[in-house]
C-alpha cells in the first residue's frame, strides 16, 4: 500500500481496524487531529469552564477561521460559523427582502431542504420559484440560466453544486459568471463539494457559499460555515434576525452590524466543534491536498460505477458531463434502506437516497430509492470491490 495512503488510514482508527466506510457524503470518519482538537477543548472546558476555555483558546479559534477560509480561497473575515449547511443557506436567504413577484432562479437538482425553503418563501412572501432547464446529459443548462435572467425579475440565483442524491457536478463557475454579468446575487450550496474538490470563491463569483464540516472535509457533526463575500458585506446583507454577536446595540433604537461575516453568527456555538472543523481544514489542505483528495476519491467512484454496471439488476443512476465521488445505484426489487442496513451488518457503511428527497431528479430517472456509495481519498480499491461484491451477492440472493 502507498505510504501516504497508509498514513491517512493510520490517522483513521476505524478504517485501520477494518471498517469499510463509504458514506463520506453523509458523515466521514474524523482523522486523529480532528478528534484531538475536539477532545482537548472539551477537556479544557471541563477543567476551566466554557467561557474561560474559549478565552484560553483564542489564538487557536482565530487560526481555525483562517484555515476554514483557506479551503474556499477566502479570508477569515468572510467566514461565519454556523450549525450546518442548511442553516447557512437559510441565513443567506434571510439577507434578502423578497417581495411578491421576485424570482428565485434555481435548478432541478437543488438540495431538498433548499427547495423546501424556496417553496416556503413562495407560500409566505409570494416569491416565484423558477428552475432552469437541464442539459440533455444532466445538470443545469447555463444558457437556460442566462435566458431566464434576461426575461424575469430575478432576485437571487441559487445552485447546489453537488446534489446529495447523485454524483453530478453542476457548472457552478459558469453559472456564477452569468449571474455576475446580470448583476444578480449568487448563492452556492457547496455542502458536498467542500473537502471533496478544490474551491475558489473568486472563480465562483458567489455572494454566499454554504458548507458543512462532517462530510468530505472530515470534520465533526454539528458545525458548518457560511462564506459571505466582501460585495455582500458592503451591500449591507445581513440576517433577518441579528444576534448580539452580529451587531452592537448603540442606542435604544439603533444598532451597528459587525463589519465581517460574523454578523451571521450567534453568540453561542460549540467552540470544540469549530476547532475540530479548523483541524479538518488543515488536514485536508496540508496533509492531503485537495487536488489529490479529488483525484483519488473520483477514481474510486469511477471504479465503483464501472463494477456496479456489470451486476445484473443494478442500475447506476449518475448522469452529467462531470461526475464526482458520489455513486448512486438502484437495486431491482430491493429497497435501498434495507440494503444499507444489511451492508452495515457486514461492516460496510453506505447510505440511501429516496424519491421524496430529490423528487424531480428521481422522477426523471424513474427510481424510488438508490444506494449511495461515497468513497474518499483514505479508502482503497479493495474496499470499493468489497462493497460491490456484497451488493452483487445481495442481488443473487433475491433471484
Amino acid at each position: 500500500m502507498d505510504p501516504q495512503l497508509n498514513r491517512w488510514r493510520a490517522d483513521t482508527p476505524a478504517a485501520a481496524a477494518g471498517l469499510v466506510h463509504l458514506n463520506n457524503a453523509g458523515a466521514s470518519l474524523m482523522p486523529r487531529p480532528v478528534q484531538d482538537a475536539i477532545a482537548d477543548h472539551l477537556k479544557r472546558e471541563a477543567m476551566h469552564g466554557g467561557y474561560e476555555a474559549a478565552d484560553d483558546a483564542a489564538d487557536a479559534i482565530a487560526a481555525a477561521y483562517v484555515d476554514v477560509a483557506r479551503v474556499v480561497g477566502a479570508e477569515a473575515r468572510n467566514i461565519a460559523v454556523v450549525e450546518n449547511a442548511t442553516v447557512a443557506v437559510s441565513l443567506a436567504l434571510s439577507a434578502f427582502d423578497f417581495v411578491a413577484g421576485d424570482v428565485i432562479l434555481t435548478t432541478r437538482n437543488d438540495y431538498i431542504s433548499n427547495q423546501l425553503m424556496y417553496l416556503s418563501l413562495a407560500k409566505r412572501r409570494g416569491v416565484e420559484i423558477v428552475r432552469a432547464a437541464d442539459l440533455p446529459e444532466g445538470g443545469v443548462d447555463p444558457e437556460s440560466v442566462r435566458e431566464i435572467l434576461g426575461k424575469r425579475r430575478v432576485a437571487l440565483v441559487a445552485l447546489t453544486w453537488v446534489p446529495t442524491n447523485s454524483g453530478l457536478v453542476q457548472p457552478a463557475e459558469e453559472v456564477g459568471r452569468i449571474a455576475e454579468e446580470a448583476g444578480v446575487p449568487y448563492l452556492v450550496d457547496a455542502c458536498q463539494a467542500v473537502g471533496q474538490m478544490p474551491i475558489d470563491v473568486a472563480r465562483l463569483r458567489c455572494d454566499f457559499l454554504a458548507a458543512t464540516a462532517r462530510k468530505f472535509l472530515r470534520g465533526p457533526r454539528g458545525v458548518g460555515f457560511l462564506y459571505v463575500s466582501d460585495r455582500a458585506l458592503r451591500d449591507g446583507r445581513a440576517p433577518l434576525y441579528v444576534d448580539m454577536r452580529g451587531a452592537d446595540w448603540l442606542e435604544a433604537d439603533e444598532y451597528r452590524l459587525a463589519d465581517s461575516a460574523r454578523r451571521f453568527e450567534n453568540w453561542e456555538f460549540a467552540y470544540a466543534l469549530l476547532l475540530g472543523m479548523g483541524a479538518g481544514a488543515r488536514y485536508a489542505l496540508d496533509d492531503v491536498g485537495l487536488d489529490e483528495a479529488c483525484r483519488r476519491a473520483r477514481a474510486l467512484a469511477a471504479r465503483a460505477r464501472e463494477k456496479l454496471a456489470d451486476v445484473d439488476g443494478i442500475r447506476v443512476l449518475d448522469r452529467g458531463p462531470e461526475l464526482c465521488a458520489i455513486v448512486t445505484a438502484e437495486l431491482a426489487g430491493i429497497d435501498a434502506g434495507d440494503a444499507v442496513r444489511e451492508l452495515r451488518e457486514w461492516g460496510i457503511n453506505t447510505s440511501a437516497t429516496r424519491r421524496d428527497w430529490a423528487v424531480l431528479d428521481m422522477d426523471d430517472k424513474r427510481a424510488r430509492t438508490a444506494v449511495r456509495i461515497s468513497p474518499h481519498y483514505f479508502n482503497t480499491e479493495r474496499e470499493v470491490d468489497t462493497a460491490v461484491a456484497a451488493l452483487a451477492a445481495m442481488m443473487d440472493g433475491r433471484r
